[in-house]
């Protein structure tokens, strides 16, 4: 009888429990036996593993073999144990020595040839396993995510045959170099300076993006709704090194791989409005991070928002406030992180053209009552700044773009606010919770009473109400005002529009 006992790690939401793989070779007839409740994908890897052993020119057992996935109550999907599972059957059957195998972790699925194809949950599987003092073993694949993740604190192995030289002591595996990141980058296709006209939209959307404010934009069609949204994502700050491993952490938890020319600049995610309620805040099986997830410390666009469905949209209402989501289902439960920017845009009805000066409107008033309607009140209340556009001039359209202001220029007045936020409460204004916006928001005596006017006449709940402070305290921060004066609350109350 032989034994072995080898080190991986289970992907479950964004969490990598520990697994421990124990092998136990014995006299009989030839068998394999998978137990510690695997799934299909994972009982299957006993012929991915057997044709991987014998093409990597090792022997495969003809001994009685059971591997046992510990703990045993905690399900097991995908390939990610291929790669543990063989080391511990050469391992057990002394074809590679043992002694060295409790130094490490191990995961990867493995092809027929024996090659290491890369699995989801590298990041936070490279994070566990450096806090337990032990040197993860990766597809190469996956090399760029441990880079980012632990530095060097892991190894790269393309080949069964690199990982068995490595244990053997005849090759050395090295550790992926994590990749350069250019910031500050502002891509050129997508320009502010190529929208002629609508200041205040702009000026808006700087505003939003100096405070992480949700943001709606309301108008008839072509009026420039879609292309300003596009260009907000040009006008963010740079996210730091821990958003970007966070961001990181949420596409390897799906196996997507980045484009690490991009890695710096915040997500924008654009899902179309046949998306379900499940894509937009997560769930399947497995369970999977939906797109509010994937646009945590970014942007999520939804363009043309009453054509969503009504459960899609009310779904959002939480994670608006929480910043999070915990997805619930009778397989188990998965939290993810859900801070991410809502910015919409819709049409005033449903022909497009209400009060719109330059094209009449053919919609009965029944009609856009039911248009309006697909967007709840409670889910309009959550977003801080809402918009009514209209269509640019046409003399503007030929006007040079030089005149106006490019993303650059308007990101470095976007960064100035948002480090003056950094620095004085260690968050974006539009995070600020009840307690913290009265400790920060400064408010001289004739601006509350300004406000409490403003809110009394266009009837603000309590939370519209906040909610035009934190927009208030981003305007002041832009104009380096250390106090929120009355102009700052009128700029604010023009972008609590009723549409």
């Amino acid at each position: 009888m032989a034994t072995s006992i080898l080190y991986t790690r289970a992907a479950s939401a964004l969490e990598t429990p520990a697994v421990t793989v124990e092998v136990h070779l014995s006299a009989g007839l030839p068998a394999f036996h998978l137990v510690g409740l695997p799934e299909t994908t994972v009982r299957e890897s006993k012929d991915r593993v057997r044709s991987a052993i014998l093409n990597s020119q090792f022997e495969f057992p003809c001994s009685r073999i059971t591997i046992n996935l510990a703990p045993a109550d905690l399900p097991k999907e995908g390939g990610r144990y291929d790669l543990a599972i063989a080391l511990g059957i050469l391992a057990a059957s002394k074809q590679i020595p043992s002694h060295t195998l409790a130094n490490y972790e191990f995961i990867g699925e493995l092809a027929l040839t024996g090659e290491i194809r890369p699995v989801s949950g590298t990041v936070n599987a490279s994070i566990a396993c450096a806090k337990n003092h032990r040197c993860l073993v990766v597809p190469k694949q996956n090399g760029y995510e441990a880079a980012l993740a632990v530095g060097e604190k892991h190894l790269t192995a393309g080949h069964l045959l690199e990982v068995c030289s490595h244990l053997c002591g005849q090759q050395t595996l090295f550790a992926e170099t994590a990749p350069e990141l250019q910031n500050n980058a502002v891509e050129t296709d997508k320009d502010m300076a190529e929208i002629k006209g609508q200041q205040q939209a702009k000026r808006a959307l700087e505003i939003a993006a100096a405070g992480k404010h949700n943001f709606l934009l309301s108008g008839p069609p072509g009026c420039g709704k879609s292309m300003l949204a596009e260009r907000l994502a040009g006008i963010l700050p740079d996210m730091t090194p821990q958003e970007r491993l966070e961001h990181l952490a949420l596409l390897s938890s799906i196996n997507q791989r980045p484009d690490l020319t991009k890695l710096h600049q915040r997500p924008f995610r654009s899902p179309h409005h046949s998306a379900s309620a499940a894509a937009i805040v997560g769930g399947g099986k497995p369970l999977k991070p939906g797109e509010i997830s994937l646009a945590h410390h970014g942007v999520l666009f939804l363009d043309e928002l009453p054509e969503y469905s009504r459960p899609c949209l009310d779904a959002l209402r939480e994670p608006l406030e929480t910043r999070k989501i915990c997805i619930s289902r009778a397989s188990g439960q998965a939290h993810y992180p859900a801070s991410f920017q809502l910015i919409a845009a819709m049409n005033p009805c449903p022909c497009g053209y209400l009060g719109d000066k330059n094209q009449a409107c053919h919609c009965s008033a029944e009609q856009i009552r039911r248009y309006k309607h697909k967007v709840s009140g409670p889910l309009l209340d959550r977003i801080d700044l809402q918009l009514q556009l209209q269509p640019t001039p046409l003399q503007l359209l030929n006007h040079d773009s030089e005149a106006e202001e490019n993303s650059a220029t308007i990101k470095q007045r976007v960064c100035a606010a948002h480090d003056i936020q950094l620095q004085r409460q260690n968050m974006n204004n539009a995070l600020l919770n009840g307690k913290q916006l009265k400790h920060y928001q400064c408010l001289t005596p004739p601006a509350l009473a300004q406000l409490e006017n403003i809110a009394t006449t266009l009837k603000l709940s309590a939370r519209g109400f906040q909610r035009t402070i934190r927009v208030a305290r981003t305007i002041a921060d832009l104009d380096a005002s250390p106090s929120i004066e009355i102009h700052h609350i009128n700029e604010a109350c023009t972008y609590r529009q009723r549409l």
